[in-house]
């Protein structure tokens, strides 16, 4: 599917991604609004998004981020981005509901399909690296393909991940080749760290507990901690992948407290161990080697329970 051809005969658009948006998210919405700003001025396009992480300010289109409210618009077109879940749109959804039409562009294999088009293609790197096969690629201008290469740097760890492909190589040069200030990028939005942030990521590794005869690794950080060191939830981004690169660990676990008995769940592992399938079981989603989940119960509970679904894994791959 190409967007040129969904695109026209369209009068209004809305674009939304997914609750807490990440950098792939963050960056395929500013994407995608530039590429219909910049080819499609008669069309009125507007992103929905809870407010990402100030970081991302450096990104054209950022400013033009609204949060959703109680005003109701009825769009010609909805256009959700890297949201594996309905639900997981939060406000947005009162605009998915009332659209003309509703596509949604994905990259989450536990996407079961939820609009009425759905382009989910779990072997990309990002949604990012999706939506630039939807565009054509002499009509990305530098400001979109900033979002874009933005979105796939943070969904691959800046290429290093397993989801990185030579396609994702040859996309992100593509990008590159339109001028944008990829140095810039990666410091300001991946690499640079407020002094909070560093303080709770040194928090959660000192007290991290190896598990699973050392194959694991967990942390955990309660509400009192995030308010001690005045930090939310968008600060802990990259502390589950700091803690899988401990050597000798396949599965790394990180928690944060949403509420009573309440817990937001981050799964990472390196080579072996499919964690979609873990969260999955338990009513989150994600990647075979990145995903998520929340669940009840207390902070042991949810590790053990964890931890019985990983050992599985390992003892059925030690098998083969």
């Amino acid at each position: 599917m190409q967007f040129d051809k969904e695109l026209r005969d369209i009068r209004t658009v809305a674009i939304a991604g997914h609750v807490r948006p990440d950098g792939d998210s963050t960056g395929a919405c500013i994407g995608l609004w530039n590429y219909i700003r910049d080819n499609f001025p008669q069309i009125q396009a507007d992103i929905w998004l809870e407010k990402p992480d100030e970081k991302f300010a450096i990104l054209a289109g950022y400013e033009e981020i609204r949060q959703a409210g109680e005003e109701k618009e009825a769009y010609d077109l909805f256009v959700a981005v890297d949201c594996a879940a309905y639900d997981r749109l939060g406000d947005a959804k009162a605009y998915f509901d009332c659209a003309g039409k509703t596509i949604c562009v994905d990259h989450h294999i536990s996407n079961a399909g939820y609009a009425q088009v759905n382009i989910i293609e779990p072997d990309a790197s990002s949604t990012c690296e999706v939506l630039c096969g939807m565009m054509n690629p002499e009509n990305i201008s530098e400001k979109t393909a900033a979002a874009l290469y933005t979105g796939i740097a943070h969904d691959t760890g800046v290429f290093q991940y397993s989801c990185t492909s030579p396609d994702t190589m040859r996309v992100a040069a593509m990008l590159m080749e339109k001028g944008i200030p990829y140095t810039k990028i990666l410091e300001e939005t991946f690499y640079k760290k407020t002094y909070r942030q560093n303080q709770i990521l040194g928090k959660a590794l000192l007290e991290s507990m190896r598990i699973l005869d050392g194959r694991g690794i967990v942390s955990v950080v309660r509400r009192k901690e995030l308010v001690f060191f005045g930090v939310t939830p968008i600060d802990l981004d990259g502390i589950v992948s700091q803690l899988k690169m401990t050597d000798g660990v396949e599965v790394a676990i990180f928690l944060y407290e949403t509420g009573n008995l309440e817990y937001k769940v981050s799964l990472r592992s390196r080579d072996t161990v499919d964690v979609s399938e873990v969260a999955s079981y338990f009513g989150g989603g994600g990647h075979v080697r990145a995903a998520g989940v929340t669940m009840k119960g207390t902070f042991h509970d949810i590790v053990n329970n964890l931890t019985l679904h990983i050992e599985h894994q390992l003892t059925e791959q030690e098998k083969q």
